[in-house]
């Protein structure tokens, strides 16, 4: 649970936007959104392999 304490005075756009950016920081959005579908591990795993051979790719490209 993310508390944001609230100064005197302080306007509450500015108290908003510390607490959007101390959850971004957290990661819960990217953990509440992985969460919401489930990928098969196999599945997951190819995604990281095909993304490993794109970066390789890119690298091997920019060697030549």
């Amino acid at each position: 649970m993310l508390i944001i304490p609230i100064k005197e005075g302080e306007n509450i756009d500015r108290a908003l936007k510390r607490f959007k950016r101390k959850f971004d920081r957290t990661g819960a959005k990217r953990q509440l959104q992985s969460r919401k579908q489930f990928t098969k591990p196999s599945v997951e795993r190819r995604a990281q392999i095909q993304k490993a051979q794109y970066i390789q790719r890119l690298r091997d490209a920019e060697d030549i």
